[in-house]
């Protein structure tokens, strides 16, 4: 049976992962209700561990937030056997390679910016990632299966690519509207810090 975080160390987590976030990007994060949400929130507030830029209507941990992470995740992880999520990441590393070759052939064509005038070469590059989603769907199953915060990764890149395929070409890379890439990365960020990984020695930006 599948971890199950706390709630309150979901939101923790989703705003370590995702650095600045709306309430709405951490609920779409976490699968929690947005009541719960915004409770947990206001804790962080009140301990100092979060902050919240009225201007720009996003939330971000606080130093101390950040320092009191890695206990968080350490209380989490306990007892949790995070080894057995070694052989799917590698699988997920071979496949992120290929999915920054395609984040590459969206944003540019034959050397120029990739305008999306021309419809046959996306909906090539679409359906490449189709293909990729089908290979990297099991994967995130089988994380999901041992940490169940792991699981809203898969839906959320289900529904980014749907959304893609039905014309919203933002879907693919825009950033902080919810795409398949914003969904990828947290997914590659939330399986670096769950393992302890130091991303600059690995190299896999």
């Amino acid at each position: 049976m599948a971890h199950s975080s706390t709630p309150a160390f979901r939101t923790f987590h989703a705003l370590r992962i995702k650095g600045f976030a709306t309430v709405d990007t951490l609920i779409e994060m976490t699968a929690l209700q947005v009541g719960d949400v915004e409770a947990h929130l206001a804790v962080m507030l009140e301990a100092e561990q979060a902050q919240f830029r009225e201007a720009r209507g996003l939330w971000q941990l606080t130093p101390d937030g950040r320092a009191a992470y890695p206990r968080l995740l350490a209380d989490d992880l306990a007892g949790v056997d995070y080894t057995l999520l070694a052989p799917s990441y590698a699988t997920f590393l071979a496949i992120n390679s290929s999915f920054k070759e395609l984040c590459g052939d969206w944003q540019l064509r034959d050397g120029d910016v990739n305008d999306h005038s021309d419809p046959a070469y996306d909906a090539d590059v679409i359906d490449r990632l189709g293909t990729l989603d089908t290979a990297v769907q099991p994967v995130v199953a089988t994380v999901g299966g041992v940490l169940a915060r792991l699981e809203p990764y898969a839906p959320r890149l289900a529904q980014s690519l749907a959304r893609l395929q039905q014309g919203e070409t933002n879907m693919f890379t825009g950033v902080m509207c919810g795409s398949y890439h914003d969904a990828w990365m947290e997914l590659h960020e939330d399986l670096i810090l769950t393992q302890g990984i130091d991303r600059s020695a690995e190299g896999s930006f």
